[in-house]
């Protein structure tokens, strides 16, 4: 099998990893890349070989817009020249028109509703959207509900959490710990939406500092103030932090979301609602969905400290994620079983 696929975002290089492996193994991929937020540094640190066409995604709406044009471009390039035999990966609209260019099938899972603008070029041109069962918008026909987190493809059982990684970053065994994921409020999504600024991210932080320990990871530039907290792990190492934390605390969902599969309380501090969170907090009890902008950083600090009076929160957060493991299906076998199905269907069309 040769299969093509591309990797926009650091949660995606996590995603896949499994799949391209897989498919390598048996046969062959084309990985085209582009640089966002140590994407590019994930799948070297998985000797995942890939092609990099860009070198961001773009900082506002046109150079979005001139990247979207380019990319269409180079992607079909890469892809006549390589002849893959399926599309694979994230409602990218850039593989989607490709894969209509090229005349090949193209896969995708996809978990963020917000992602409206690649969404509605995906449900034109590709076969087949699967999405968690929880998806709150409806995708039509093509579209593929199955009762898993886009987090289980690398989060579930094979992933096995090491003490030493923490011990190298720096972080003492001895405290409990919170994470504190900031995001840059840059993403096509994030339009009209902002977090703190610097003086409230100081003062967020001070008061959370007075109830556990804090360590920080950043999209955007830390005041100096607050770099003494920066995490200092490698970009492929940090589910290992996030399994140990008493607790995340995350305005990106996928972080939240991570922590939530590893079984780790978390806050999720975005307007943004998104099915898998949801199901996540009224489900499993394990994250907090907080949308008021206004208040959603001073009740976390207010849920925070009735939280972490609770010894056993961690033990808890355990056996959740043993519950999570119980019920849900791997999301990598059922990619990899929606993979051959359209192969083999092709080969018979052919």
């Amino acid at each position: 099998m040769k299969a093509a696929i591309s990797i926009e975002h650091p949660a995606w290089a996590h995603q896949f990893k499994n799949i391209i492996k897989k498919i390598n193994a048996e046969g062959e991929t084309l990985v085209l890349s582009v640089d966002k937020d140590g994407d590019i540094e994930l799948l070297d640190s998985f000797n995942i070989r890939h092609k990099k066409l860009a070198d961001s995604t773009g900082r506002n709406i046109i150079e979005k817009g001139l990247l979207f044009v380019k990319l269409c471009i180079d992607y079909t390039r890469e892809i006549k020249e390589f002849d893959p035999d399926i599309l694979i990966g994230r409602a990218s609209p850039m593989m989607a028109v490709a894969a209509l260019l090229t005349g090949k099938p193209h896969v995708i899972f996809e978990d963020t509703e917000v992602s409206r603008f690649s969404l509605g070029i995906c449900k034109r041109f590709s076969i087949c959207i699967i999405t968690p069962q929880t998806f709150l918008s409806d995708l039509g026909r093509k579209q593929l509900r199955m009762p898993v987190y886009k987090e289980l493809f690398y989060l579930n059982r094979q992933f096995q959490p090491d003490l030493n990684v923490l011990k190298e970053s720096g972080i003492n065994l001895e405290q409990r710990y919170a994470v504190v994921r900031f995001v840059a409020w840059n993403a096509s999504h994030d339009v009209g939406k902002t977090g703190l600024n610097e003086e409230a991210k100081i003062d967020f932080i001070t008061q959370l500092q007075e109830q556990i320990q804090v360590y920080i990871s950043s999209e955007d530039e830390l005041p100096e103030e607050l770099k003494k907290y920066q995490l200092k792990v490698p970009f492929d190492k940090i589910h290992h932090v996030l399994y140990y934390a008493a607790l995340v605390i995350s305005e990106g969902a996928s972080m939240a979301s991570e922590a939530a599969v590893l079984g780790t309380h978390a806050f999720y501090l975005n307007e943004i609602a998104s099915g898998t969170t949801e199901e996540q907090e009224k489900r499993f009890h394990i994250l907090k969905v907080l949308h008021d902008p206004v208040t959603r950083y001073r009740q976390t600090l207010i849920e925070t400290k009735n939280m972490l009076k609770n010894e056993n929160l961690w033990k808890e957060g355990k056996e959740i994620r043993e519950q999570m493991l119980r019920e849900m299906p791997d999301p990598n076998m059922i990619f990899w079983e929606k993979m051959m199905e359209v192969c083999s269907r092709n080969e018979v069309e052919k």
